[in-house]
């Protein structure tokens, strides 16, 4: 009984790991990571400094509230740490937003490009079967464009 459980958990997970499934999740981890730096530096080095410089040469990154609150104040959240300050670094978390909502946005439209473009590939598909086909007009069957007679109720269709 345990061997044939394990013989079909085996073979299961064969069928699983060939179908593509798995290799497709592998590939787009792997892109997804080799993906993270070029997003984190689009946010780190091209969005935020405007954005701090709109918003009065604001750095994110050293946005933080050191715990306790009566703490001596550091100008950086390195020097913060440094000193062994408890910190509460809320402009790394919004490094992390802005990262998660430029790379939710290219997946996005990468998705919609790829969509697009499986609809158009349907649409010539379907326009090639519209000119190689016609319904006869008796049984409501598809038949080929080129038939004198309907194969499925012999009428003719001329």
């Amino acid at each position: 009984m345990k061997k044939e459980f394990l013989k079909d958990f085996i073979q299961e997970f064969k069928e699983f790991a060939i179908k593509g499934n798995v290799i497709d999740m592998a590939v787009g981890i792997i892109i997804g990571g080799a993906f993270s730096p070029i997003v984190n530096s689009l946010v780190k080095d091209i969005i935020m400094p405007p954005i701090g410089y709109v918003l009065g040469s604001v750095d994110f990154s050293n946005l933080y509230i050191a715990l306790p609150f009566k703490s001596q104040h550091y100008s950086t959240l390195q020097e913060a740490q440094d000193a062994g300050i408890v910190t509460i670094n809320y402009g790394l978390f919004i490094n992390s937003l802005i990262s998660f909502l430029i790379v939710s946005f290219s997946v996005f439209i990468l998705i919609k490009f790829i969509n697009k473009l499986k609809r158009e590939k349907k649409e010539e598909v379907c326009e090639e079967i519209q000119e190689t086909t016609k319904d006869c007009p008796f049984c409501c069957s598809t038949v080929n464009i080129n038939a004198k007679k309907c194969p499925f109720c012999t009428s003719d269709l001329t």
